[in-house]
């Protein structure tokens, strides 16, 4: 949503452009005083699939542990600042698309603590529905992307072909690998990934041909029929440099993070999201349930825990 570098915007509301300029300058805040292991505040990334996490641990962390959580919508660069500032305790869901924050705030400040796997492996790639490529199996290879700039092109990308983007804020390496590469693409960019998908399934229920920037997990991909573009394979370092980058995306194993003090003083709160562990069929199902049923985030996350009680009760501290 998803090097978001999904990297998912309905939430961006609730961060306004002040708070982002004073999360930003948190560098120096004080990061000593720790949250109470009976309050939690959690960020909510904006991709559903984010979503899907916090509201799986937030009514567990309520329901079974008598604990008050509080949430914060933001982007992922905002987070990670405000976790070293401490006005956020945990981020569940990582793609590993910072590394500057990361390296700053865990390796450097030791502000913020890793916090495992969440079980979760992501992937993102540029995607053709699969009936275009049933007819034009040739657009599946980076190298023939060129003789399809008359189908991909709209009114957006002009003379070259539109590649389909998600929010502007999540971070991908598209505009380095379409020039790098000499491919004739522009992104083009939804504004969120609601808006992503509402394209996506526009262009699907009239069978027209588009290439869009898409990740795994997504619960969309059980209902849609996608195939990935093959881009030159990844290797270690590739796209270490933007302005060399020619490379695929990697596969991530997503990652959650804590504030050090809460992670060392958050007593079984902090153990609990240490604990939390799920896998992408799960992740997908509660998400799915949120977008394709509008269900609420609770009442999502409690239909899933009735069924997964196997699953779940692994998390609590001390079971």
């Amino acid at each position: 949503m998803r090097f978001d570098r999904r990297i998912p915007t309905r939430y961006l509301a609730g961060v306004s452009v002040m708070g982002m300029i004073a999360l930003s300058s948190c560098a120096a805040a004080d990061t000593s005083k720790a949250k109470s292991a009976d309050t939690v505040t959690l960020a909510v990334p904006s991709w559903v699939g984010a979503e899907a996490n916090v509201a799986v641990a937030a009514y567990l962390l309520e329901e079974e542990l008598g604990v008050k959580v509080k949430t914060r919508q933001m982007d992922q660069p905002v987070a990670w600042d405000a976790m070293d500032g401490g006005e956020i305790d945990a981020v569940l869901e990582d793609w590993r698309g910072f590394p500057d924050k990361e390296k700053k705030y865990v390796t450097d400040r030791k502000s913020v603590v890793a916090g495992g796997d969440l079980g979760v492996t992501g992937h993102i790639g540029w995607f053709v529905p699969k009936y275009y490529a049933d007819e034009h199996p040739e657009v599946t290879d980076w190298k023939n992307l060129n003789k399809f700039t008359d189908d991909l092109r709209t009114a957006e990308s002009g003379e070259k072909g539109q590649l389909l983007e998600g929010s502007p804020s999540y971070t991908t390496n598209d505009p380095a690998i379409i020039k790098n590469l000499g491919i004739n693409l522009k992104p083009v960019y939804a504004g969120s990934e609601a808006a992503q998908i509402t394209q996506i399934r526009s262009s699907v229920e009239k069978k027209k041909p588009f290439i869009s920037y898409w990740w795994t997990p997504q619960w969309l991909n059980a209902e849609i029929d996608l195939v990935e573009v093959a881009l030159p394979p990844y290797k270690e370092g590739c796209a270490d440099d933007l302005k060399k980058v020619t490379c695929a995306y990697p596969d991530t194993p997503l990652q959650k993070y804590l504030n050090a003090d809460f992670a060392e003083n958050g007593g079984d709160t902090a153990q609990f999201l240490k604990n939390f562990k799920w896998s992408t069929e799960d992740q997908n199902e509660v998400a799915r349930m949120i977008t394709a049923e509008k269900l609420s985030p609770e009442a999502a996350a409690k239909r899933w825990i009735d069924e997964n009680g196997d699953v779940w009760e692994r998390w609590i501290p001390g079971d």
